[in-house]
């Protein structure tokens, strides 16, 4: 009895893969898109993510600015108000190792939020039970779509070669 046991456990544990998430590290990028600037804090260390497939689903989270400052742009006092709430959704979201930050875009009275996502509905019911429970500082939407080929990431990686990085921070 005890050997079947075993034997089942062992067989268990060939199935399974261990997946070493990367260490974030991130680049920041400024370009103007539609004559208005777009700053980016990318994580480039996804680059060199040996599993892509595994996180296959795209999340993006568009958070609505109140109050700016010139080519949209948010004021300092917006950015206390969202930025809080951005941290928070960057934990809730990869919480268990269900997604990997990928970005977070400011342009055009928006803020953009992006994550690779292992689990979509872990995702969308916690991003509709902020919205069902009123825990947003401000209106915000999101789209989650499959992208096995990781075709969203590497339009990132590729404004990296044509645009020249601010800054590396890790």
């Amino acid at each position: 009895m005890l050997k079947k046991l075993f034997r089942r456990r062992d067989s268990i544990k060939e199935n399974q893969v261990r997946i070493v998430l990367p260490e974030e590290s991130y680049t920041m990028l400024e370009w103007d898109e539609e004559k208005l600037p777009k700053i980016c804090m990318l994580n480039t260390a996804l680059q060199r993510f040996e599993h892509p497939k595994i996180f296959g689903w795209h999340l993006s989270v568009i958070i609505d600015f109140h109050e700016l400052i010139a080519n949209g742009m948010p004021s300092q006092q917006e950015r206390e108000i969202v930025d809080p709430f951005c941290d928070q959704l960057d934990e809730e979201i990869k919480a268990g190792g269900n997604a990997l930050f990928l970005a977070r875009e400011t342009w055009n009275k928006t803020r953009r939020l992006v994550w690779r996502v292992y689990d979509p509905e872990i995702a969308q019911q916690h991003l509709q039970f902020i919205v069902d429970h009123h825990r947003h500082p401000r209106p915000f939407d999101w789209h989650l779509t499959q992208d096995l080929e990781w075709d969203e990431p590497n339009w990132y990686f590729n404004v990296i070669k044509s645009c020249k990085p601010s800054e590396q921070l890790s």
